[in-house]
């Protein structure tokens, strides 16, 4: 039996959830970066297609970017997206205004022993000194009613499972409800098939629109119940960009990637860009009289960041 005590789960969670509101997964990065080549392209195409046609700003009542080519009056979001990220990894503020509701995944080996308090009571001790010491935008309320401040972004939602082992496994995902909002479950029948699921994901994303500022990234949970499909889709927002194991998922990802970016939402909702950046499915086994399907929509930033005690 190996002894973890709170105040290193609570160290952890402090750490996590600052380095989630700050600094981006390499991944997400990467994927911004290859949106930003198609954006500018799209901008440049649809520049030239309509010939001389001039920016809105161009109109009578204008700015001083009156006469400007279309690409020059409105360039690529994304490099204001990817000016805001280096600026928050510069100088230590958040990425997002936003900090959202900590959702913390804990993997707790079996032959670990928690010691000096509860590990709730840990999560809750971490997210808010990262709170403070981060400087982070305090956005919780204690009832759904009453609606008064916690002031410290507490109390987190905290998931655990027991695992075989002696160490346990932290993921922090700050969430922001501008993304959250947009999420949606829809509980199919039995006779539903890959099309039907990437209609539910297309749905969500349409519905979405300009909301979640865009590009997202989805998490779609597949099978389980009704809560379980939710919290599927909320596990896969955390998985990375990286295609699912099997062929037949991994499929369905790419075909309902490509129906989403059909839309043609774009960045922040201007039209131009990827719509989403990627889509993710985790799946459990299922009843054989339905089929739950939850989306989680994730905000450009999809924050998250692990680690090992």
């Amino acid at each position: 039996m190996r002894e973890i005590t709170a105040a290193q789960i609570a160290d952890a969670v402090c750490t996590l959830t600052i380095q989630a509101n700050r600094i981006l997964p390499d991944d997400i990065k990467a994927a911004l970066e290859a949106g930003l080549r198609q954006e500018t392209a799209d901008l440049a195409a649809a520049a030239l297609s309509m010939g001389a046609m001039e920016s809105p700003a161009a109109m009578p009542g204008g700015s001083k970017t009156a006469g400007k080519p279309m690409q020059e009056a409105l360039p690529p979001l994304l490099a204001d997206i990817r000016r805001n990220w280096q600026a928050a990894e510069e100088t230590g503020l958040p990425v997002c205004q936003d900090t959202g509701m900590s959702v913390v995944f804990a993997e707790v080996g079996q032959e670990v022993h928690i010691t000096g308090g509860l590990l709730m009571d840990a999560v809750n001790a971490g997210v808010a000194r990262a709170t403070n010491e981060g400087y982070l935008r305090a956005s919780v309320v204690d009832s759904p009613l009453s609606r008064r401040n916690t002031g410290d972004n507490t109390p987190a939602v905290l998931h655990t499972v027991l695992m075989a082992g002696d160490s346990i496994k932290l993921t922090v995902a700050p969430k922001g409800f501008g993304s959250e909002n947009m999420s949606r479950i829809y509980m199919l029948t039995p006779a539903a098939g890959k099309q039907d699921i990437i209609d539910c994901v297309v749905d969500a994303a349409r519905r979405a629109g300009g909301c979640p500022c865009p590009p997202m990234v989805l998490g779609v949970g597949l099978g389980g119940d009704f809560e379980l499909c939710a919290l599927l889709a909320k596990k896969a927002l955390c998985r990375g960009l990286t295609p699912h194991p099997q062929t037949e998922y991994a499929a369905l990802e790419r075909d309902a990637l490509a129906a989403v970016n059909e839309l043609r939402i774009g960045v922040q909702g201007f039209g131009a860009g990827p719509t989403a950046l990627f889509v993710a499915v985790e799946t459990y086994p299922t009843h054989i009289a339905g089929l739950p399907v939850a989306v989680n929509v994730g905000c450009h930033v999809n924050r998250h960041a692990e680690t090992v005690i």
